[in-house]
């Protein structure tokens, strides 16, 4: 895997060069939204510098407009599935391009691409009550709500059925 290609984005794996970049926040000669890299970014690169993924799909990717090569934020499985296929997934944006629907497509896009390996069973994930926006990403993207405590709601899909657009 080197790239997913969307209607709009492309979801682009970290390299040691970029993360490095990502985590000192130095934007010379960087196509990167103004918002781009967030302290969540700046953790997932030192993360990724500390233990590099064997396989690109599994670790943290870039998501990038395509209309400006601009890095507009991330997302990615947290490991390769574990031994029941399982996975754990996240994504941020920058503010100023957050509700245009990005995140929920890049979402689709890696719920695709991770799905089409056979080896993912089910993706799983959760997000902050006070989150609504995330919650919505999470369930037009086919996620569904199954459990809830007293910080997070949990969410998982066990089979990649592509919703219909809304």
């Amino acid at each position: 895997m080197t790239r997913i290609e969307t209607a709009r984005l492309q979801l682009r794996p970290y390299t040691l060069a970029e993360a490095g970049h990502v985590v000192s926040g130095l934007r010379e000669s960087r196509t990167w939204s103004p918002g781009y890299p967030r302290d969540d970014d700046r953790d997932i690169a030192r993360l990724f510098l500390q233990a590099p993924p064997v396989e690109a799909l599994f670790g943290p990717l870039q998501i990038v407009l395509l209309s400006s090569d601009a890095v507009i934020g991330g997302i990615g499985f947290f490991d390769p599935p574990d031994s029941e296929g399982t996975v754990g997934l996240g994504y941020g944006l920058a503010p100023e391009v957050e509700g245009r629907g990005y995140a929920t497509e890049a979402l689709r896009a890696l719920l695709h691409e991770g799905f089409a390996t056979g080896r993912i069973t089910r993706a799983v994930a959760d997000t902050a009550h006070d989150n609504p926006a995330s919650q919505r990403v999470l369930e037009k993207a086919g996620l569904r709500r199954i459990s809830s405590d007293e910080r997070l709601h949990y969410y998982a899909t066990e089979r990649w059925d592509p919703p219909c657009a809304h």
